[in-house]
């Protein structure tokens, strides 16, 4: 077979001095025959890898019952986070289909992925929300605070490290942490501070937002593997396909919102109109009017806001709610504590009003469900002291005077004679000394 007859086994594209052939045994092979094919074996990798996350990715409504099992409230969130996590997951089993067969093949469609930003106040189910996520789902999750990242060449975390935790979370499983999902907690911290005196650089602000960049839109980092891999050190992730979460406080948005919200007639002296303020209603959903302006006056830089095109809110919690938290999770604390009596034999009951007392003062705290396991430790501290040094305590009683007043527990303890048919009975209450 001479040169000029000589042509690529898959393609036919004829040998030349610009497009040179692999010659094998039986064909040959041209260099983007090459390329597509290492395009195409590497997606039965990553497809094999998602079938052991997921096997049968869960629809949204399955999605959000799931998330109902462990966090009160926040329905819209849910329900968003619900469809972006299926989409996203959804658009991952699809990948190999979608491949071209060159570059000028308009016949694949490639969907792009989106990231999401949570905005909420402090103790509403954040942080939660994303590690139950995970879990539905079934792929490595990393939840990292922002706070500790730095620019590069600056003390602190690069934020390359990120794509390191959630290597380890895979046991070093590239393909697996590929699939994963990187929470950043705190990323209002991140906000734009502007030029101090000296001219200072805003290392851990806005110049962490523009290190972010790449990172979360999708790009290839060498990792430090940690001494995982026998044949290096390193390992290269892609992350066009890592679901990248942020999520924060936003503590100061409120006003902002306020006043873009709230029409002000112009007027000067006596006839200025009257300043209209929003209602409570409204401010318990003031979150959910945020839009992307708000965030960049935030001090949030356009480019980093407009790589989480999901924008979601949570609400404040209400007593209500935070009721439910206490008692309706499966991991609810009062399930929690009342485990806690049940080691040493005792029975724990808390009284209706003692809940919406409880309620009551992690409202007022300003913390919010967090603040709830706060309440109840400075209640239940003297006598979780007391209980293992007592014995014959069958019931301790929680009421609302004891979270309100800081009044003694009540106990009821068993009689030390026995009843008429062999039962020993439980006495009134008594209160500790």
């Amino acid at each position: 077979m001479t040169d000029e007859t000589t042509t690529c086994s898959f393609c036919g594209t004829s040998q030349s001095a610009d497009v040179p052939l692999i010659a094998g045994l039986s064909g040959y092979i041209c260099e983007s025959c090459v390329g597509l094919a290492a395009k195409v074996v590497g997606n039965w990798g990553r497809k094999r890898t998602l079938r052991k996350p997921l096997q049968a990715p869960p629809v949204p409504q399955q999605i959000k019952q799931h998330l109902d099992r462990y966090v009160i409230g926040q329905d819209a969130a849910k329900q968003t986070l619900a469809v972006a996590v299926y989409n996203h997951y959804k658009r991952l089993r699809a990948d190999t289909s979608t491949v071209a067969a060159t570059l000028d093949d308009d016949g694949g469609v490639e969907i792009e992925k989106s990231n999401i930003l949570l905005l909420g106040p402090s103790g509403t189910g954040k942080t939660l929300l994303v590690s139950t996520l995970a879990r539905i789902v079934g792929v490595p999750c990393v939840v990292a605070d922002a706070t500790t990242l730095t620019q590069a060449g600056y003390v602190g975390d690069d934020v390359d490290t990120l794509l390191a935790r959630l290597l380890d979370v895979a046991d070093g499983d590239g393909d697996l942490a590929e699939w994963g999902i990187i929470y950043i907690d705190e990323i209002d911290k991140l906000a734009r501070r502007g030029e101090s005196a000296h001219g200072a650089r805003d290392v851990s602000g806005e110049g962490v937002q523009q290190a972010l960049l790449k990172l979360v839109e999708g790009t290839q980092v060498q990792v430090s593997t940690r001494s995982r891999r026998p044949q290096g050190d390193s390992q290269l992730l892609d992350t066009r396909n890592i679901l990248f979460i942020a999520g924060g406080a936003f503590a100061g948005l409120e006003p902002q919102l306020e006043r873009r919200l709230v029409k002000r007639e112009k007027g000067i002296g006596f006839h200025a109109a009257p300043v209209e303020t929003l209602d409570p209603a409204q401010k318990v959903h003031l979150y959910a009017k945020t839009h992307p302006d708000d965030l960049r006056q935030f001090g949030l830089i356009p480019e980093f806001i407009g790589r989480f095109p999901v924008l979601t809110s949570l609400q404040q919690l209400d007593e209500a709610a935070l009721v439910k938290i206490l008692t309706e999770p499966r991991n609810a604390l009062v399930r929690q504590y009342q485990q806690l009596f049940a080691y040493e034999g005792v029975e724990l009951v808390f009284a209706p009003d003692a809940l919406a007392a409880i309620a009551r003062q992690a409202i007022a705290q300003g913390t919010g469900a967090r603040g709830l396991r706060s309440v109840l430790e400075a209640a239940l501290q003297r006598t979780m002291f007391h209980l293992p040094s007592m014995s014959d305590v069958v019931r301790c009683i929680v009421e609302a005077d004891c979270i309100n007043e800081g009044a003694d527990i009540r106990f009821e303890y068993r009689q030390a004679h026995d009843a008429p048919d062999g039962a020993s009975e439980p006495t009134a209450s008594v209160a500790l000394g």
